[in-house]
Protein backbone atom coordinates (compact mmCIF):
# COMPACT_ATOMS: atom_id res chain seq x y z
CA UNK A 1 0.00 0.00 0.00
CA UNK A 2 2.75 2.23 0.81
CA UNK A 3 4.65 2.05 -2.23
CA UNK A 4 1.09 2.68 -4.01
CA UNK A 5 0.46 5.84 -2.14
CA UNK A 6 4.24 7.05 -3.39
CA UNK A 7 3.49 6.64 -6.40
CA UNK A 8 0.11 9.06 -6.43
CA UNK A 9 2.03 11.24 -4.28
CA UNK A 10 4.72 11.46 -6.87
CA UNK A 11 2.37 12.19 -10.09
CA UNK A 12 -0.44 13.76 -8.77
CA UNK A 13 -1.14 16.74 -6.11
CA UNK A 14 -3.92 14.02 -4.13
CA UNK A 15 -2.82 14.73 -0.65
CA UNK A 16 -1.97 11.47 0.25
CA UNK A 17 1.30 12.74 1.50
CA UNK A 18 -0.50 13.18 4.78
CA UNK A 19 -0.66 8.89 5.00
CA UNK A 20 3.07 8.04 5.12
CA UNK A 21 6.24 9.81 4.61
CA UNK A 22 8.18 8.95 0.86
CA UNK A 23 11.60 9.32 -0.14
CA UNK A 24 13.35 8.72 -3.23
CA UNK A 25 14.09 5.18 -2.96
CA UNK A 26 10.22 4.58 -1.95
CA UNK A 27 9.24 6.68 -5.47
CA UNK A 28 11.69 4.63 -7.57
CA UNK A 29 10.55 1.14 -6.25
CA UNK A 30 6.58 2.28 -6.70
CA UNK A 31 7.24 2.80 -10.44
CA UNK A 32 5.34 -0.34 -11.24
CA UNK A 33 1.90 1.67 -10.18
CA UNK A 34 2.56 4.14 -12.42
CA UNK A 35 -0.16 2.74 -14.54
CA UNK A 36 -2.47 2.15 -12.03
CA UNK A 37 -2.20 5.80 -11.05
CA UNK A 38 -3.02 6.75 -14.68
CA UNK A 39 -6.05 5.24 -15.03
CA UNK A 40 -7.14 6.26 -11.49
CA UNK A 41 -6.84 9.99 -13.28
CA UNK A 42 -8.80 8.84 -15.78
CA UNK A 43 -11.75 7.22 -13.55
CA UNK A 44 -11.63 11.20 -11.97
CA UNK A 45 -11.88 12.56 -15.04
CA UNK A 46 -14.71 10.07 -16.79
CA UNK A 47 -16.46 10.66 -13.63
CA UNK A 48 -16.41 14.45 -13.55
CA UNK A 49 -17.09 14.67 -17.82
CA UNK A 50 -20.17 12.57 -16.92
CA UNK A 51 -21.57 14.34 -14.48
CA UNK A 52 -20.52 17.99 -16.94
CA UNK A 53 -21.21 16.50 -20.12
CA UNK A 54 -25.36 16.48 -20.10
CA UNK A 55 -25.25 20.25 -18.61
CA UNK A 56 -22.04 22.41 -20.75
CA UNK A 57 -21.45 22.27 -24.37
CA UNK A 58 -18.89 19.52 -24.64
CA UNK A 59 -15.96 21.81 -26.07
CA UNK A 60 -16.39 23.43 -22.57
CA UNK A 61 -16.06 20.29 -20.47
CA UNK A 62 -13.09 19.14 -22.84
CA UNK A 63 -11.35 22.67 -21.49
CA UNK A 64 -12.61 21.50 -18.03
CA UNK A 65 -11.19 18.21 -18.50
CA UNK A 66 -7.68 19.77 -19.38
CA UNK A 67 -7.65 21.74 -16.56
CA UNK A 68 -8.71 19.49 -13.79
CA UNK A 69 -5.53 16.80 -15.14
CA UNK A 70 -3.32 19.76 -14.96
CA UNK A 71 -4.69 20.62 -11.37
CA UNK A 72 -4.96 17.07 -10.46
CA UNK A 73 -1.32 16.25 -11.55
CA UNK A 74 0.30 20.07 -10.60
CA UNK A 75 0.45 20.59 -14.77
CA UNK A 76 4.29 18.30 -14.29
CA UNK A 77 4.48 16.89 -17.49
CA UNK A 78 2.90 19.93 -19.26
CA UNK A 79 5.86 21.60 -17.79
CA UNK A 80 8.73 18.76 -18.94
CA UNK A 81 6.84 19.23 -22.52
CA UNK A 82 7.85 22.94 -22.10
CA UNK A 83 11.35 22.31 -21.26
CA UNK A 84 11.87 19.68 -23.73
CA UNK A 85 10.63 21.88 -26.88
CA UNK A 86 12.87 24.69 -25.38
CA UNK A 87 15.79 22.65 -25.26
CA UNK A 88 16.01 20.87 -28.36
CA UNK A 89 14.11 23.55 -30.22
CA UNK A 90 17.34 26.00 -29.11
CA UNK A 91 19.84 24.20 -28.35
CA UNK A 92 22.75 22.43 -30.40
CA UNK A 93 24.75 20.47 -28.63
CA UNK A 94 24.05 17.94 -25.63
CA UNK A 95 25.20 20.52 -22.98
CA UNK A 96 23.04 23.12 -24.21
CA UNK A 97 19.84 21.36 -24.28
CA UNK A 98 20.47 19.81 -20.94
CA UNK A 99 20.98 23.53 -19.61
CA UNK A 100 18.36 25.18 -21.29
CA UNK A 101 16.02 22.22 -20.12
CA UNK A 102 17.13 23.83 -16.30
CA UNK A 103 15.75 27.08 -17.51
CA UNK A 104 12.23 27.34 -15.68
CA UNK A 105 11.49 30.24 -18.38
CA UNK A 106 9.43 28.87 -21.11
CA UNK A 107 10.54 30.17 -25.07
CA UNK A 108 9.34 30.08 -27.82
CA UNK A 109 9.25 26.76 -28.70
CA UNK A 110 8.02 25.36 -24.84
CA UNK A 111 4.84 28.15 -25.26
CA UNK A 112 3.92 26.95 -28.92
CA UNK A 113 4.10 23.14 -27.54
CA UNK A 114 1.76 23.74 -24.73
CA UNK A 115 -0.62 25.88 -26.78
CA UNK A 116 -0.78 22.79 -29.91
CA UNK A 117 -0.77 19.97 -26.99
CA UNK A 118 -3.47 21.86 -25.24
CA UNK A 119 -5.47 22.05 -28.23
CA UNK A 120 -5.48 18.89 -29.30
CA UNK A 121 -5.88 17.43 -26.55
CA UNK A 122 -9.26 20.13 -26.05
CA UNK A 123 -10.57 19.14 -29.66
CA UNK A 124 -9.56 15.45 -28.89
CA UNK A 125 -11.83 15.17 -25.78
CA UNK A 126 -14.74 17.18 -27.42
CA UNK A 127 -15.01 14.49 -30.20
CA UNK A 128 -14.56 11.43 -28.10
CA UNK A 129 -17.65 12.91 -25.54
CA UNK A 130 -19.56 12.60 -28.77
CA UNK A 131 -18.69 8.82 -28.88
CA UNK A 132 -20.46 5.66 -27.48
CA UNK A 133 -17.42 4.60 -25.37
CA UNK A 134 -15.76 7.62 -24.70
CA UNK A 135 -15.12 6.25 -20.92
CA UNK A 136 -12.45 3.75 -22.05
CA UNK A 137 -10.63 6.39 -24.10
CA UNK A 138 -10.26 9.00 -20.78
CA UNK A 139 -9.05 6.21 -18.37
CA UNK A 140 -7.07 4.25 -20.65
CA UNK A 141 -5.39 6.90 -21.77
CA UNK A 142 -3.48 8.53 -19.09
CA UNK A 143 -2.80 4.85 -18.22
CA UNK A 144 -0.86 4.70 -21.33
CA UNK A 145 0.68 7.54 -21.27
CA UNK A 146 2.42 6.57 -17.57
CA UNK A 147 3.11 3.58 -18.97
CA UNK A 148 5.36 4.95 -21.30
CA UNK A 149 7.21 6.62 -18.44
CA UNK A 150 8.77 2.67 -17.95
CA UNK A 151 8.79 2.05 -21.44
CA UNK A 152 11.70 4.75 -21.14
CA UNK A 153 13.35 4.20 -17.50
CA UNK A 154 14.17 0.64 -18.63
CA UNK A 155 15.47 0.99 -21.88
CA UNK A 156 17.86 4.23 -21.29
CA UNK A 157 20.26 5.74 -19.07
CA UNK A 158 19.44 8.83 -16.78
CA UNK A 159 21.17 12.34 -19.22
CA UNK A 160 22.44 14.08 -16.31
CA UNK A 161 25.02 13.46 -13.84
CA UNK A 162 23.08 14.60 -10.42
CA UNK A 163 20.66 12.08 -8.77
CA UNK A 164 17.17 11.36 -10.07
CA UNK A 165 14.36 8.70 -8.98
CA UNK A 166 14.02 8.04 -12.43
CA UNK A 167 17.90 6.45 -12.58
CA UNK A 168 16.57 3.85 -9.91
CA UNK A 169 13.60 2.45 -12.27
CA UNK A 170 14.69 -0.45 -13.99
CA UNK A 171 12.94 -3.50 -16.14
CA UNK A 172 11.02 -4.39 -12.89
CA UNK A 173 9.15 -1.91 -12.52
CA UNK A 174 8.15 -2.00 -16.57
CA UNK A 175 7.14 -5.76 -16.05
CA UNK A 176 4.32 -4.94 -13.15
CA UNK A 177 3.27 -1.96 -15.21
CA UNK A 178 3.20 -3.91 -18.30
CA UNK A 179 1.00 -6.60 -16.22
CA UNK A 180 -1.38 -3.70 -14.88
CA UNK A 181 -1.65 -2.18 -19.15
CA UNK A 182 -2.13 -6.43 -20.32
CA UNK A 183 -5.27 -6.69 -17.28
CA UNK A 184 -6.42 -3.13 -18.58
CA UNK A 185 -6.39 -4.27 -21.78
CA UNK A 186 -8.21 -7.74 -21.46
CA UNK A 187 -11.01 -5.91 -19.76
CA UNK A 188 -11.42 -3.59 -22.19
CA UNK A 189 -12.22 -6.23 -24.83
CA UNK A 190 -11.38 -3.67 -27.56
CA UNK A 191 -9.63 -3.48 -30.45
CA UNK A 192 -8.86 0.44 -30.05
CA UNK A 193 -7.62 0.12 -27.16
CA UNK A 194 -4.83 -2.77 -28.78
CA UNK A 195 -3.91 -0.37 -31.43
CA UNK A 196 -3.17 2.94 -29.14
CA UNK A 197 -1.30 0.88 -27.16
CA UNK A 198 0.82 -0.56 -29.97
CA UNK A 199 0.78 3.60 -30.85
CA UNK A 200 1.99 4.45 -27.62
CA UNK A 201 4.83 1.85 -28.10
CA UNK A 202 5.83 3.35 -32.02
CA UNK A 203 5.92 7.06 -30.43
CA UNK A 204 8.03 6.56 -27.20
CA UNK A 205 10.32 4.07 -29.53
CA UNK A 206 10.41 6.49 -31.51
CA UNK A 207 11.10 9.15 -28.93
CA UNK A 208 13.32 7.47 -26.83
CA UNK A 209 15.67 7.09 -30.37
CA UNK A 210 15.72 11.07 -30.63
CA UNK A 211 16.37 11.16 -27.06
CA UNK A 212 19.62 9.33 -27.53
CA UNK A 213 20.87 10.60 -30.46
CA UNK A 214 20.19 14.54 -29.08
CA UNK A 215 21.01 13.92 -25.47
CA UNK A 216 22.26 10.39 -24.76
CA UNK A 217 19.36 9.39 -22.65
CA UNK A 218 16.46 10.39 -20.64
CA UNK A 219 15.23 13.36 -18.19
CA UNK A 220 12.25 14.17 -16.02
CA UNK A 221 11.67 16.76 -18.71
CA UNK A 222 11.66 14.72 -21.52
CA UNK A 223 9.68 11.29 -19.72
CA UNK A 224 7.01 14.21 -18.98
CA UNK A 225 7.12 15.07 -22.92
CA UNK A 226 6.87 11.59 -24.00
CA UNK A 227 3.64 11.48 -21.50
CA UNK A 228 2.39 14.40 -23.36
CA UNK A 229 3.32 12.76 -27.16
CA UNK A 230 2.22 9.24 -26.08
CA UNK A 231 -1.64 10.69 -24.44
CA UNK A 232 -2.31 12.45 -27.24
CA UNK A 233 -1.71 9.84 -29.89
CA UNK A 234 -3.59 7.69 -28.01
CA UNK A 235 -6.68 10.03 -27.72
CA UNK A 236 -6.21 10.28 -31.82
CA UNK A 237 -6.13 6.82 -31.99
CA UNK A 238 -9.23 6.10 -30.37
CA UNK A 239 -10.76 9.22 -31.99
CA UNK A 240 -9.67 8.23 -35.49
CA UNK A 241 -11.20 4.63 -34.92
CA UNK A 242 -14.29 5.19 -34.00
CA UNK A 243 -15.25 8.20 -36.24
CA UNK A 244 -17.66 7.73 -38.89
CA UNK A 245 -16.65 7.06 -42.21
Amino acid sequence: MKSFLAAISFLTRLPVGRLAAFDAADVSHSAGWFPLVGALLGVICSLAAALLKGYLPLGVVAVLLVLLDAILTGALHFDGLADTADGFGGGQSREDILRIMRDHAIGSYGGVALVVFVALKVTAYAALLKQSNWILALILTPALGRWSILLLTATLPYARSSASVTAGMGKRPLFWGTLVIAVALVCAMSVRALVACAIVVAVTRCFGIYCRHRIAGITGDTLGANLQLCESAALLTFLWAGYPR
